[in-house]
Formats: structure tokens, C-alpha cells, sequence
């Protein structure tokens, strides 16, 4: 059975992008990850899911598709034009999602992107781990890590890491 897992970046004030889905505000942070890399990370995923805002942001950045040779669905009712790389769209739900997702049997899942879809898993109870890369810039507004739903839920804290000279790694399992 796949474990379903989320890998975010949040700025110190709790956000994922600004107002306008910018995240230039990431880069401006260098950083030691150690043997917690995105490349250490994505090698173990086989499977990417993401809603369609996601999709549309990665869409439009200029390089390549990331996710070549994983296994991509995009979340959507809308059709995609010209998708970019080999790419699922799902437009059964979220609960069929899970079932499918749960029977796959290479790999990890990467919920990918915005905190939407992955509240959606989490209040579900299909997200089984997250890791929250906190960094710290104040961006004063935009899109929060996670929509206020109602949700609640008490993770256990797995691991802490600090990352030099001041980014930290926090990872959750979900119980």
C-alpha cells in the first residue's frame, strides 16, 4: 500500500505563496539540507498528485516538466489544454482519489502544492506524514499552508531538523 505524504515550504508567517501565487520569497533563503535534499525526497516518490491551481503554476514557469517519469494526476473538472508531460486527470473526487491511491503498490505519493487538496486527504485521513519546510521570511499575506476548514487533528511530531543557517524541517505522521 502507498503511503501518501506532504512536502511543503511555508514562509514564517504561515503562507505558501503570496496573494498573487508568487514564491520568490523562497529563494531568497540558502540553505544546508544535509541528506534532507528535494532530490533525496523525490527519488523515493513514484507517484505525483496536484490540484489544478498547482498544475497551472508549474504549467507556466519556463523549464522543463519536473516530474518526468512519475506518475502525474492532476486534480481538475476542467480539461487540460496542451498538457505539459504525461499526465492523469482526475475528476472522479477525492474519495475515489484515496482508493486508487491506497491500491498502488511502486511508491510513495507526493501530494503536491497547495494546502487544498492536501486538507481534503487530512480530513480524510489519507495523509499519513508531512514535512513543512519553515522559512523564515515574513511575507505579510497571501495564501495560507492550510485553508481554515475546521479541521482538527493533533500529528505526532516525528523529527526537527535544523537546516543552516536558518530554515527548519519539521515532520509530521498523521495518526
Amino acid at each position: 500500500m502507498a503511503r501518501i505524504v506532504g512536502y511543503i515550504a511555508t514562509s514564517l508567517d504561515g503562507f505558501i505563496a503570496t496573494p498573487e501565487g508568487n514564491l520568490d520569497w523562497l529563494v531568497h533563503q540558502q540553505f544546508d539540507a544535509g541528506e534532507l535534499t528535494y532530490e533525496n525526497f523525490i527519488a523515493g516518490i513514484r507517484t505525483v498528485v496536484m490540484g489544478r491551481d498547482t498544475y497551472d503554476w508549474i504549467a507556466n514557469q519556463d523549464m522543463d516538466w519536473p516530474y518526468t517519469g512519475k506518475r502525474t494526476i492532476i486534480v481538475t473538472s476542467r480539461p487540460l489544454p496542451d498538457p505539459k508531460g504525461e499526465l492523469e486527470v482526475w475528476s472522479d473526487g477525492v474519495d475515489t482519489l484515496i482508493t486508487y491511491l491506497r491500491g498502488l503498490e511502486d511508491g510513495d505519493v507526493w501530494m503536491i502544492g497547495g494546502g487544498r487538496l492536501q486538507m481534503a486527504f487530512m480530513e480524510r485521513g489519507a495523509l499519513d506524514e508531512i514535512e513543512i519546510y519553515v522559512i523564515p521570511e515574513i511575507i505579510g499575506g497571501g495564501i495560507p499552508l492550510f485553508p481554515a476548514t475546521g479541521f482538527r487533528a493533533s500529528p505526532t511530531l516525528m523529527a526537527v531538523n535544523h537546516m543552516p543557517p536558518s530554515v527548519v524541517r519539521l515532520q509530521y505522521r498523521f495518526n
